[in-house]
């Protein structure tokens, strides 16, 4: 089975100092067979990320639409931020997209749809994240895969890495696949979401990179 985590930033996202590189190479290391990239509403990141190691990255997208936020994986146009869960998942079909809820249930990110907002769009995504690392509250993840379960949709998992210390931490194990929509919603089928949260001060990090950036803007590569 692969290694794969399905949820990760770089430098490129707002609250994220991690240069892409790094990233990379940390993945590497830590025995990932494959990472998203999933940058907040923009989809540069991931692109200049499989540039550097076409093999490693799935390029992904973190959307926040009005009701919360959805990702979307194998996009090859930017999707932008503020339009409506469906418009967005309109917008993620027209590319062949597959698509997921993250944190659908964090009871602590305003980010999360929570379930009113996911049981609205439940028949039209493909997964919903089960396991996030930055979710502090176990029970907030549990909840999600139970949901998931219910529903009968498919399960994902990743770190949410905005830090080196994260990437890895949660991962979706799967069989191997090709570099496209259709083979990876098929592995998907027989995956299984695995490792351990993330402490608490991961989230103090990005706090930091966001007000950081806010004071001395970064170049990006």
């Amino acid at each position: 089975m692969w290694k794969v985590d399905l949820h990760s930033h770089t430098i490129y996202s707002k609250d994220c100092l991690t240069p892409t590189a790094k990233l990379l190479a940390r993945a590497r290391a830590v025995g990932l067979d494959r990472i998203a990239i999933t940058e907040h509403n923009r989809l540069d990141g991931a692109l200049a990320a499989k540039r550097l190691d076409p093999e490693l990255v799935i390029v992904g997208e973190e959307i926040m639409t009005t009701h919360g936020e959805i990702i979307g994986y194998f996009l090859t146009e930017e999707v932008p931020r503020g339009l409506s869960p469906q418009e967005t998942i309109r917008r993620l079909r027209g590319q062949g997209a597959v698509i997921t809820v993250p944190h659908p249930l964090d009871s602590l990110r305003r980010s999360a749809m929570g379930l009113e907002n996911v049981l609205a769009i439940m028949d039209e995504v493909d997964a919903l994240e089960v396991l996030n690392a930055r979710c502090v509250y176990h029970a907030d993840n549990r909840a999600a895969a139970a949901l998931a379960q219910q529903h009968g949709k498919l399960a994902t998992a990743g770190s949410d890495a905005h830090t080196l210390f994260e990437v890895g931490r949660c991962h979706t194990l799967m069989p191997p696949f090709t570099d496209d929509a259709a083979s990876f919603l098929a592995a998907l089928k027989a995956s299984q979401p695995s490792g351990r949260v993330s402490p608490f001060w991961t989230h103090i990090a990005s706090t930091y990179a966001r007000w950081r950036k806010r004071i001395l803007p970064v170049t990006l590569p």
